[in-house]
């Protein structure tokens, strides 16, 4: 027992830093937007007291705390939308209040014409600023509250603005890590369905990992939603400019995931199809087709383990290195491809039930690597690629019995 708890706090240990790396990493983004927050909303107010004949402009740091977003190109769409909304509701204010003093039916006309005029406008969130800002200058009915308050919410505005562009950064950063987490997803699949293979669990195991590589679609889904706030981070944002790389790259890696995902799903449901076969047409009873099939597979999981570095690896060195990588396990898979096609090799009309599963298998494997061959990441010149399943030069490298089988209808998955 002294054992088991001796290993368990080794392990433990073992764990702590990475784990605590992980919550420090999750807390720097919380942080930095308390601070962020906080020092533009004394900035605004500190900017308000300069203006003559304010006091206590509490209106301004609002302003400020409501304008400043994530990213800069959100603080702005935020300020112009907030700064429309107030004047509009001043406006509305001071021309109904020259006419009508406030009463009841005369609020409720104020909220309406107000929400008409937000809604006339596309303020989106800040329609309701529309009649708030009419309410309450309606209820003073001074032409010193009305610019006192155009003036705040301009201050407020400009000092939210101005923490924009000085403490907002890039928000790349999570981005990388959901690839990277994509990645190593769809490389432990791999290598589940090769530990399945070799250890003669295919009949148990294969609905399982069509499930999980079903799955794989939420995790493209939240992939793309981070990806898509990096690109939104880097709008208008000078220091974009420093970064080693765009998301123009980050982009064309998920497209490659994307594509790769789909095929492991392919993939997945031919190795389903196959295990329902009788045991004279399915291949997977061969011994030495799953040993094949489980060496290729692990090649190509540590292809995808090397590409998700890669994509996210910009500096020279290290871009180098995990490339070479990459093409070390590509062309270990494609041997082991090779000899596994040459096991799988029959003549369809001795085979005619099991066949056509045998020439997908091959097919979905060959695309499988050929699409990390043309979709390779480069950190220096980020080409925009045409998109293929075909291998560089357009030659396949399938055998000559199963070329005819890449234009067949692809399996139901």
């Amino acid at each position: 027992m002294r054992l088991r708890y001796g290993a368990a706090a080794r392990t433990i240990t073992q764990r702590a830093p990475a784990t605590l790396t992980l919550v420090r990493q999750r807390a720097q983004p919380t942080a930095e937007t308390i601070v962020r927050l906080a020092v533009t909303a004394v900035f605004a107010y500190l900017v308000a007291l300069l203006v003559p004949g304010t006091s206590r402009p509490v209106l301004a740091p609002l302003t400020a705390l409501l304008v400043v977003q994530v990213s800069i190109y959100q603080t702005l769409r935020s300020a112009v939308r907030r700064i429309a909304a107030v004047v509009a509701g001043v406006l509305l204010a001071l021309g109904l209040s020259a006419w009508v003093g406030f009463t009841w039916w005369s609020l409720g006309i104020v909220i309406a014409v107000g929400l008409a005029v937000g809604y006339a406008l596309h303020l989106g969130d800040t329609v309701l600023e529309v009649p708030v800002s009419a309410m309450l200058i309606l209820s003073v009915g001074t032409t010193s509250a009305a610019t006192q308050r155009v003036v705040e919410t301009f201050v407020g505005t400009a000092a939210g603005l101005v923490a924009g562009f000085v403490l907002t950064s890039p928000r790349v950063q999570p981005a990388e890590e959901a690839i990277e987490e994509l990645c190593r997803a769809m490389a432990g699949l791999l290598d589940r369905m090769a530990a399945g293979l070799a250890g003669g669990s295919v009949q148990a195991s294969v609905g399982g990992w069509l499930a999980q590589a079903r799955s794989l679609g939420a995790e493209i889904r939240r992939v793309d939603d981070a990806l898509r706030q990096a690109e939104e981070s880097t709008k208008l944002n000078p220091r974009s400019l420093r970064l080693p790389h765009s998301t123009i790259t980050l982009r064309e890696s998920l497209e490659t995931l994307e594509h790769e995902a789909i095929t492991l799903r392919v993939l997945a449901r031919v190795l389903a199809d196959s295990a329902r076969l009788p045991d004279e047409d399915n291949p997977l009873r061969d011994p030495d087709v799953c040993r094949g099939l489980a060496d290729t597979l692990r090649e190509l999981a540590a292809a995808v383990r090397t590409y998700g570095g890669l994509a996210t690896e910009f500096a020279a060195p290290g871009h180098d290195r995990l490339q070479a990588e990459l093409q070390q396990h590509l062309a270990a898979a494609r041997d082991e491809q090779d000899r596994l096609a040459e096991r799988l090799d029959t003549d369809p009309a001795a085979r005619p039930v099991g066949w056509p599963l045998r020439g997908e298998l091959i097919s979905q494997l060959d695309r499988f690597r050929t699409e990390f061959e043309a979709g390779q990441p480069d950190g220096r010149t980020r080409p925009r690629r045409n998109r293929s399943w075909r291998p560089h030069g357009g030659r396949s490298r399938l055998p000559p019995s199963w070329r005819r089988l890449t234009s067949t209808r692809v399996p139901r998955s």
